[in-house]
């Protein structure tokens, strides 16, 4: 009896430190989302990256064939996260296409509310001007297009990894559209640790206030 009740007492004190010790070193690996560019280049206009997290997408003119990525992208990211605070997708587009435009934000809008997606027409000048601003290895593509969603923070700072298992160097600018999978495991859990640092600076501040 007395065993039973020792293996009884070790579950409900024991299990549970470990499981906080477990998710504490997770966050603490996770607690800063490195920065990967500084400077980015602010969007001209009523809709802009400063104060705001923004995911941002360039789909070039060729809509048809983009369209695929941008529903993975609003499955994915932007129904999970389009009601969190300063958050926002801003979509990227060359001049010229802005009615197939509006016909895509009809369509998005039956999915879920669409105030937070934000398309940013824009001459082609601009628009590599702004996408180079990441300084990322990647190009934009013959439609003025690229397949990566990137994150840029309030700051104007894009934000990504330095230890990702899948690329050479580590580092991982963007992330690719074209795969759920992606999206799911990678992008998501960023902007989680974006949140959190979000959070966490928050209570922060409150702390302060209370003890002037």
């Amino acid at each position: 009896m007395q065993k039973k009740k020792i293996i009884v007492l070790s579950t409900l004190f024991i299990v549970p430190l470990l499981f906080y010790m477990f998710l504490s070193k997770g966050i603490y690996h996770y607690a800063n989302l490195p920065i990967l560019s500084e400077n980015v280049v602010e969007l001209k206009g009523e809709t802009q990256f400063k104060d705001h997290y923004s995911v941002v997408c360039f789909l070039g003119d060729d809509l048809e064939s983009s369209k695929g990525k941008l529903f993975n992208l609003n499955e994915t990211i932007y129904k999970r996260y389009y009601g969190k605070k300063q958050f926002q997708v801003v979509v990227i587009i060359p001049e010229g296409i802005e009615e197939e435009i509006q016909e895509l934000e009809r369509r998005l809008a039956t999915y879920a509310d669409a105030s937070k997606w934000k398309f940013i027409s824009t001459n082609k000048e601009e628009l590599v001007t702004v996408f180079n601003s990441f300084n990322t290895p990647f190009t934009l593509n013959e439609n003025f297009g690229s397949d990566y969603a990137f994150i840029v923070d309030t700051e104007l700072r894009l934000r990504g990894r330095k230890d990702d298992e899948d690329t050479a160097d580590g580092k991982l600018y963007g992330y690719d559209m074209n795969s759920v999978a992606i999206l799911k495991n990678k992008m998501r859990k960023d902007i989680e640790v974006i949140y959190y640092q979000l959070k966490k600076s928050m209570e922060k501040e409150q702390r302060r206030k209370r003890e002037i």
